[in-house]
């Protein structure tokens, strides 16, 4: 009896335990105070203002909503405008890269000349040429090059620069009437120089005769190496005296035939005279009354001709002619 009273105490005070009775009775304390902290956190959140990282989160949950909606509402047509237009009114320092054009490869007419240019063209780079050939030929055929303009600022290292001039250039007298160097302005003491113009031109090492105009300091860089070839014109003298005295000698001269010329006439003129009359008296021997009138007058006429000028004859005009000749036609 006590035996079994044992196994009934123990079996009703709760003796032996059970592993799922405990678990079991854990996971209800723990439900229990899940419930009871979420209960009062609803009601902290319900009876106070909510803060404005919540509102802005729900807020953008229900736009996104409602945007979404709206998007799969739409054609490819619609939703490819839709997001261009996003796309520029929500990132606009984007569409600087995007639709400018890229100016990296343009190129201006000076450019152009700048690549093609050429200090001397001849006739053999006329054929083939291509567009920016044929505008730096045009460009080098309105230059002027009986002067050059020079750069000596790297005189020392024997390395001179040299252009021809512009027509701005050309009218003002620069390089001509003033200093041929770009950063002298000098008018006075100016000396002509032919320089052997050697250089490198695509490649290609080339020389040309120029001539410069320089003023005695610019002329003492340009030689400062080796001397070059002055080619100034000297003045010339004045030679009135000896011009004066020349034209004398030639009127004396002209004089001197003149008088001559004068003597030979007069003596031509005498022996045609006396031949004449000698024919005159055999004509006025021979010839009847009426042939001595006629000889007195050939000699008159010949006497008027060797004492002057002969008599000119007029030519007549076609119509006296005509007149003439119908005339002699009706008598």
């Amino acid at each position: 009896m006590e035996k079994r009273l044992g196994l009934v105490q123990v079996h009703n005070a709760g003796g032996y335990g059970s592993e799922f009775e405990y678990d079991s009775e854990t996971e209800r304390r723990k439900r229990s105070r899940e419930d009871l902290a979420s209960k009062e956190s609803h009601r902290r959140s319900t009876s106070g203002v909510p803060s404005k990282t919540f509102v802005t989160q729900e807020y953008s949950k229900e736009e996104w909503k409602a945007q979404r909606y709206h998007f799969l509402a739409l054609n490819a047509y619609g939703r490819h405008k839709k997001l261009v237009n996003d796309y520029l009114l929500y990132y606009p320092g984007a569409t600087k890269d995007l639709f400018t054009r890229s100016t990296a490869n343009d190129k201006t007419d000076i450019d152009v000349i700048h690549e093609n240019h050429r200090f001397l063209w001849s006739d053999e780079d006329d054929s083939n040429e291509t567009w920016a050939k044929r505008l730096a030929k045009k460009y080098w055929d309105k230059l002027f090059k009986e002067y050059c303009i020079s750069d000596l600022s790297r005189y020392k290292e024997n390395k001179i620069a040299l252009r021809w001039r512009v027509e701005k250039e050309v009218v003002e007298g620069v390089g001509q009437f003033s200093c041929g160097n770009k950063r002298c302005d000098e008018t006075e003491g100016l000396r002509s120089w032919e320089v052997n113009f050697a250089y490198v031109e695509h490649g290609e090492k080339k020389h040309a005769l120029v001539k410069l105009r320089l003023c005695p300091e610019c002329s003492y860089k340009l030689n400062y190496h080796h001397k070059r070839r002055d080619v100034t014109r000297q003045p010339k003298k004045p030679k009135k005296p000896e011009k004066k005295h020349k034209a004398k000698k030639r009127k004396s001269k002209h004089k001197h035939k003149h008088r001559k010329h004068k003597k030979h006439r007069k003596h031509r003129d005498e022996s045609s005279s006396s031949s004449s009359s000698s024919e005159d008296e055999d004509e006025r021997s021979s010839g009847t009354d009426s042939n001595k009138g006629a000889g007195s007058s050939t000699d008159v006429s010949e006497s008027e001709f060797w004492s002057g000028p002969a008599p000119v004859t007029e030519d007549k005009s076609r119509t006296e002619e005509f007149e003439d000749y119908f005339q002699d036609m009706f008598l």
